[in-house]
């Protein structure tokens, strides 16, 4: 992890500061970026989108996807907690805390754009971060690559259907025009635009010309990232200084959704007698967001002063403290972990 990626909480403080005091100096600049659309897209945003999930996407290679029945139990594990639990458990969340528990402390007018917020934010599973948490606890590349490639196939299918699906279950109207025209601009053509890019740059298997473009642009993605966020709190800095408490109330689901399915991944991999160098980066992949995917959304679905805009902005803010507190947790349990009596059968098993 760089210097930059590890103190990532540091610059999404500034820029919360940075963006509110730009809303406030210069009110006109952002007025006018925010009228810069095409079809319900911001072009500024998009640009800046694209600056962020492009590279993220060219490292992924889906011919891993060969090696998924290699880690079928790790595989197994991930899916169901990326797909079948985690968008579902945090609408869950995000009904109790936003639309009960914190209702009274939050604007009445946002409630409903902050649940959503939190449904996309959970819908996206990690691409680029992953890579880093895998490396840190050890695990096994073959499986990270492999995880992360099927679950952008997946998401190309799936993302919609399921943010619609829980957008309708908590009577939030769902505008699927924009839904599919986010689809196809921040997920469809940023994929097909990266693996055109991984062909011409991998040639018989040598990735040194990938490598190279990844270090240039790796920074240029954050620096994309950053310049989205400024814009945002420069739109959201008058709820803000009005409402403090509200970053810190959003942040209550999340951090619980990203203990409980990092948590309960890691669990059922020690039942299923999963390596411990495949349930690290399957906890870790369970429970960590593609947020960038889910920035642009909500910003493409509920516009720049949103709610839902806001609440996905939270799990920036939170991503790396959190995601290294897990990797602090499975690091440290490792002993635990391989005594599980299925854990020590299986490694038995595939050493013979």
């Amino acid at each position: 992890m760089s210097t930059f990626e590890r103190y990532l909480t540091v610059w999404v403080a500034l820029c919360i500061i940075v963006g509110i005091a730009l809303g406030h100096l210069m009110p006109g600049v952002f007025q006018l970026i925010g009228a810069a659309e095409i079809a319900k897209v911001n072009i500024p945003v998009a640009i800046l989108i694209w600056l962020m999930i492009i590279p993220m996407l060219v490292k992924i290679d889906f011919r891993s996807l060969a090696q998924v029945g290699t880690y079928w139990r790790g595989i197994g594990v991930t899916l169901i907690i990326n797909w079948a639990i985690k968008p579902f458990s945090m609408a869950l969340l995000g009904w109790l805390f936003v639309g009960w528990l914190f209702r009274p402390y939050l604007p009445a007018d946002q409630i409903d754009s902050y649940i959503a917020g939190l449904i996309i934010l959970a819908a996206a599973p990690c691409t680029a971060m992953v890579f880093v948490w895998s490396n840190l606890t050890r695990g096994e590349p073959l499986f990270t690559l492999s995880q992360v490639a099927l679950n952008d196939a997946i998401m190309i299918v799936a993302f919609a259907p399921i943010v619609g699906l829980l957008l309708g279950l908590s009577a939030i109207i769902v505008p699927w025009d924009t839904l599919v025209i986010s689809v196809v601009l921040y997920i469809l053509i940023p994929v097909a635009i990266a693996q055109m890019l991984r062909g011409r740059l991998v040639k018989n298997g040598t990735t040194a010309a990938l490598d190279s473009l990844l270090s240039k642009l790796q920074p240029l993605s954050l620096v994309a990232l950053l310049a989205t966020l400024v814009l945002l709190f420069g739109f959201q800095g008058e709820q803000i200084i009005a409402q403090p408490a509200i970053i810190a109330l959003l942040a209550v689901p999340i951090l619980i959704q990203v203990y409980f399915n990092s948590g309960l991944a890691y669990l059922l991999n020690r039942i299923s007698g999963e390596r411990h160098c495949v349930a690290g980066p399957s906890a870790l992949i369970g429970a960590s967001n593609f947020f960038e995917l889910a920035v642009a959304a909500a910003i493409s679905l509920f516009g720049f002063q949103s709610g839902a805009a806001l609440a996905t902005v939270v799990g920036v803010l939170i991503e790396v403290p959190v995601m290294l507190s897990v990797v602090w947790i499975v690091n440290r349990s490792k002993g635990w972990y391989e005594a599980a009596p299925a854990v020590a059968r299986n490694s038995i098993t595939e050493r013979a």
